[in-house]
């Protein structure tokens, strides 16, 4: 009876679109990190990691890198390492990620002050709001103003992705009134694919970028802090206060570095897929999807059924159908109340995006 219930689950196929976070690591990047050469880190003595921490410097036209368990902890860090000082205050995104999704660590932990910047539905910020909110002169009363983050692409708004006249704009601005400029660039490689451009292109204007391994790069754990050698020391500093020393840690960075070399130039296919996915819903009834804002790799939609809410529908997505003679489960993300996301990843091929479009159309026909 178990075995039969065993074998049962293991004819199913689970589509996992809700995050390109849910990657697992394919059987040769687990043997690049079991093959890994290693060291103790925290000295700076692991060579895959010193290796990984040089090829995304090199990428991103900066002089240095840091590797760090998590994206959240790249942002902290970086924002650390600018506004090292007390009174300081950082410029953002109204719906950034650092903002909205990274439990206000900027104030608990580091001590920093936020001013919030509306960001326009195309994920940039509002120019004449931004230079605005610059405090330009020495006061008291206030904070002083440090740095200005933006991220690219942009989450929330729906994968946007943000040209390198934008990060010009917003990098002149910057020096005008001598801040920093962190660039929240966990994304940052579908940006540059999504423009045909090489990412040096995006980062030479900005003075620290976070990337992270573990979306759009399919690798397990990490992301990766990029700037001046003194900026990296700084950094390299706040990630052993905030617990981020990591030993050997050379058997993760080794699925980087495997992740850069391989599945980074697959990274176009997951937009054409997410735009195949979008022109897909647009034409079925009760689903509402912009085709405009699919820039990258995700798909924003919602559901005006009168008996299927988000989380209704995302639950009818998740059970088990036939679909082409499988038994096939759909995972997608509940954004709102009427509002769902799928986002691609290379584990997802031609064939799921066909059974995601025909799950969902069996849900609304139920």
């Amino acid at each position: 009876m178990l075995l039969n219930v065993r074998r049962a689950m293991s004819s199913i196929r689970v589509i996992d679109v809700k995050s390109d976070t849910v990657t697992t690591p394919t059987k040769a990047m687990r043997e690049a990190m079991m093959n890994a050469e290693v060291g103790d880190d925290v000295y700076g003595e692991d060579p895959t990691v010193n290796k990984l921490q040089r090829v995304v410097a090199s990428l991103f036209g900066k002089e240095a890198g840091l590797f760090v368990p998590t994206g959240t902890m790249g942002n902290l860090v970086s924002i650390m390492a600018h506004c090292n000082e007390r009174g300081c205050e950082i410029l953002l995104g109204d719906q950034s990620h650092i903002n909205l999704f990274e439990q206000g660590g900027l104030a608990q932990i580091a001590g920093v002050h936020p001013q919030q910047i509306r960001n326009n539905p195309d994920g940039t910020l509002d120019m004449e709001e931004l230079e605005s909110k610059i405090r330009k002169e020495v006061d008291d009363h206030f904070p002083t103003t440090k740095l200005i983050c933006i991220e690219n692409t942009h989450n929330v708004l729906g994968g946007r992705v943000l040209p390198p006249s934008y990060m010009k704009q917003v990098a002149d601005l910057a020096r005008k009134y001598n801040l920093k400029v962190h660039l929240d660039g966990a994304r940052i490689l579908n940006a540059a694919a999504a423009l045909k451009v090489a990412p040096i292109e995006l980062t030479k204007y900005v003075d620290s970028v976070s990337m992270c391994l573990s979306k759009g790069l399919g690798a397990p754990v990490g992301s990766v802090v990029t700037g001046t050698d003194t900026f990296i020391s700084l950094a390299r500093r706040m990630r052993k206060a905030l617990g981020g020393g990591m030993r050997q840690a050379g058997i993760l960075a080794a699925a980087g570095l495997y992740a850069l070399e391989h599945i980074q130039p697959l990274i176009h296919l997951d937009h054409k897929r997410a735009e195949k996915i979008a022109t897909s819903l647009s034409t079925l009834r009760f689903i509402g999807v912009e085709l405009k804002p699919v820039e990258s790799n995700m798909v924003y939609f919602t559901t005006s059924h009168p008996e299927l809410d988000a989380p209704k529908l995302a639950g009818k997505l998740e059970e088990v159908r036939e679909i082409g003679g499988k038994q096939v489960s759909v995972k997608v993300l509940v954004e709102g109340e009427r509002l769902l996301r799928i986002v691609l990843h290379h584990l997802i091929c031609d064939e799921d995006c066909d059974c995601v479009v025909e799950k969902l159309k069996l849900a609304l026909e139920d």
